[in-house]
This record gives C-alpha cells, structure tokens and sequence, in this order.
C-alpha cells in the first residue's frame, strides 16, 4: 500500500489484482458460436418484418406476435423450429 499523495491528489492503493480463471477456447468452438449468432438475428430480422419479435430465455426462443402473445403459447422453440415456423407462415 502506498502512501497518500502529498500534493492532494486521489490516494492511489497499489496492489496485485487476482488472477482471473484461464478459459479454453478453440477456433472451431468460436466459429459455431458466432454462426448461431449470425442465425440468430438473421431469423430476427425475417421475423420482424413479418411483426413478429423474437425473443430468448433460459428455456429456448419465442416467438411474440404484436398483441403480446407468444405464437403457439411456446418459450421453448429451438431456432431450428423458429425458422421453420417463419418459413410456413
């Protein structure tokens, strides 16, 4: 710990900052993340142009129509339904 600054300035505390957890990530790994993420607001724009919104929770995707009512009373679509839904209506 450091001494406060004779100057008046903002005493400043040196210290070492903990290690953060090392994470693994591969290249393949990353690839599919950020194709599901490309998917994803793919198949929320289509659905916005059709006055849907999409929506995301821990359950799965939902769709919400304009009255704010979930399209089949379902939370739990997977995008695989979601664009198969978007592409039927």
């Amino acid at each position: 710990m450091s001494a406060p600054r004779a100057e008046g300035g903002i005493p400043h505390i040196r210290r070492a900052l903990p290690a953060t957890p090392h994470r693994e990530e591969t290249w393949p790994g990353a690839n599919e993340d950020k194709l599901t993420k490309l998917r994803r607001n793919r198949l929320q724009r289509r659905a916005g142009a059709r006055g849907f919104e999409l929506r995301h929770s821990s359950y799965g995707y939902a769709l919400i129509d304009s009255a704010r009512k979930r399209i089949d009373d379902r939370s739990d679509m997977t995008l695989d339904e979601i664009e198969s839904w978007l592409e039927r209506a």
